[in-house]
């Protein structure tokens, strides 16, 4: 099935509907000139710099326009984009150069490290994104001239490659989720069927495009529709309340992080969301207290769940059901099927725990260049999401933890997620994490990391008597260690695989996701 040229089939249904406003330039561009400003640059990356069909066009920038250009000039010439994320370390981002070999890098010179992964990328090509007239503002020339003429447009099918996402990986270095044509789109179809979005929306986009979380959950989905994005530059929790509320916001899509941060600020409360349909938490599971922060103010708010390879939005929740249904991600979306299958094979029975597998239309073709992983992550044309779920009587499913983050403790299963809700609670605690720690006699126990809330003061001590009143002796934390931050993927996941690590020194790039804002 031939995959359509999304820019330019919204170019001519909604020429004029805005589908960018870049609050940091100033500009609002509609979905006419977004595709011309995507036409240009696939006629000057064929003519100019040889990119076909296959090729690698990696970015290393921000949340900015030149990032949607990108993705769309790679659609419409059959090559894969490699969204580069900014975050992590010279010698992480080198190895996914490598792995990925791009023929051409688009990158923001102001970025840290962008000299030397320029030097370090290999491409064929290095393009500035910096604005201006002089030689180095190569991608500014490019938009500023005519078209370099018309280019072949490929036969794409639905299962041509389009994205290069690298995923965290637990252990060893980032394995590359190669997504297809078929996916996104069966995402999107997904994301408005199930959440009932339409062209009217407006979205803030506040995750970052490296991250299926910042193209996927709201991004590609809205501009399949012909709705608007808000490109908000680096996030700000008071400037992004101003911004819902001034653009007149519908859809609000955040990880549980950025939610907390905002609710925290003296203006949340009295700010006119009245525009709000809902917000939807994801990356991570949320405290709560978050919840019932955003539930206070009379908005929808509900949890979502999805992961790279399989969407990433698998699970819709109605707005009518969040309240009795905390902590539920729903049920499945329209076009998906899911299952829980327990330790030892079949499938899990109502309320019972197991491992969620997915399967559908919406789920990623492997992992590039890695035949083993990909032959471990599937199984009959299911994804094993490594993520423990459970689904009640009604239908609705949720997520208990990760697998491979569950505590035996004795013979004991103890979920760290129920443990980390009970410590959220708390009043004087802003972020917990609890891992497995070693123990003599009971082979593994409980410690909890926490970040107080400022001004706040806690002991140990009392920290394991309040739990010792919501929960069962054996999964009360045997050891608790104060931080003045948790280290954080750029999805906003705690890596509780640092925690784990005898190492107290950690890497500056892994103090906390959106650290730039502590």
């Amino acid at each position: 099935m031939y995959a359509v040229d999304w820019l330019l089939r919204r170019s001519e249904l909604s020429p004029h509907h805005p589908a960018v406003i870049d609050t940091v330039s100033g500009e609002r561009l509609t979905y006419s000139v977004l595709n011309e400003r995507s036409e240009k640059l696939a006629a000057f990356l064929y003519h100019e710099t040889g990119l076909r069909e296959g090729d690698r066009l990696a970015i290393l920038a921000q949340n900015r326009p030149e990032h949607l250009l990108a993705l769309f000039a790679a659609q419409k010439l059959g090559a894969v984009l490699v969204p580069l994320n900014f975050r992590l370390s010279r010698g992480e981002l080198e190895y996914i150069l490598r792995d990925s070999a791009p023929r051409v890098l688009l990158y923001d010179p102001g970025l840290k490290e962008a000299a030397a992964i320029r030097a370090a990328a290999g491409a064929e090509w290095s393009i500035s994104l910096a604005a201006g007239k002089t030689e180095d503002c190569l991608f500014s020339k490019i938009m500023s001239e005519t078209l370099h003429g018309d280019f072949p447009r490929p036969w794409r099918s639905l299962e041509s490659a389009w994205l290069l996402l690298y995923t965290g990986g637990t252990t060893g270095f980032p394995k590359g989720a190669l997504l297809s044509q078929r996916m996104v789109t069966w995402n999107a179809v997904n994301t408005a069927i199930s959440w009932e979005l339409t062209a009217a929306d407006v979205a803030p986009i506040f995750t970052p495009f490296f991250h299926t979380g910042g193209l996927n959950v709201l991004t590609t989905p809205l501009i399949h529709l012909g709705g608007t994005l808000l490109l908000p530059g680096v996030f700000q929790p008071a400037g992004a309340i101003k911004l819902i509320s001034e653009e007149k916001a519908t859809v609000v899509f955040m990880v549980p992080t950025m939610f907390q941060m905002m609710a925290a600020e003296k203006d949340f409360a009295g700010a006119d969301w009245s525009s709000v349909r809902f917000c939807i938490s994801g990356g991570a599971p949320c405290p709560p207290a978050v919840y019932e922060a955003y539930w206070r103010k009379g908005l929808a708010f509900k949890q979502g769940y999805g992961l790279t390879e399989v969407g990433p939005n698998c699970f819709a929740l109605n707005s009518a059901d969040m309240r009795r249904k905390m902590g539920s991600v729903g049920k499945p979306v329209f076009h998906s099927a899911v299952k829980i299958i327990s330790e030892d094979g079949p499938e899990a029975g109502v309320n019972e725990v197991g491992e969620l597998l997915i399967k559908g239309n919406h789920t990623s073709q492997g992992y590039w260049h890695n035949a083993a992983a990909t032959e471990a992550a599937f199984e009959d044309g299911w994804f094993r999401t490594g993520d423990l779920a459970c689904r009640d009587e009604e239908g609705y499913y949720f997520i208990v933890d990760r697998k491979k983050d569950l505590i035996i403790s004795g013979g004991e299963n103890i979920y760290p997620v129920e443990v980390e809700t009970v410590l959220y609670s708390h009043p004087d605690i802003q972020e917990a994490a609890v891992v497995g720690v070693a123990h003599e006699k009971w082979g593994e126990v409980p410690k909890a990391f926490l970040v107080l809330r400022p001004g706040a003061s806690l002991t140990a001590e009392e920290v394991m008597a309040y739990c010792r009143t919501r929960l069962a002796g054996y999964k009360v934390p045997k050891e608790v260690e104060f931080r003045p931050f948790l280290p954080h993927s750029a999805a906003g996941k705690i890596l509780k695989r640092e925690l784990k690590s005898k190492k107290k020194e950690k890497r500056e790039e892994n103090k906390g996701y959106l650290s730039e804002q502590r």
